[in-house]
């Protein structure tokens, strides 16, 4: 089943779906680690094309947002 991803919160959940638990104390290089993450899942085909694509622009736009408000 796909799991439809639309926040920061869903890519949690999908992570942690598959064991994978970040947390660095570094909110951007916790997100970096999420997306080196996903990219490993989707590689192994554990995440379909849309998962992958969903998660890698919410982290994205985090980073974004985090990048802006420093």
């Amino acid at each position: 089943m796909l799991t439809t991803i639309q926040s920061m919160q869903d890519v949690r959940n999908l992570l942690k779906k598959y064991g994978t638990f970040i947390y660095t104390k570094d909110p951007i290089a916790d997100l970096e680690l999420m997306d080196e993450e996903c990219h490993e899942l989707y590689q192994m085909g554990m995440l379909e094309k849309e998962q992958y694509v969903r998660a890698k622009m919410c982290i994205m736009q985090e980073i974004g947002r985090l990048k802006k408000e420093s």
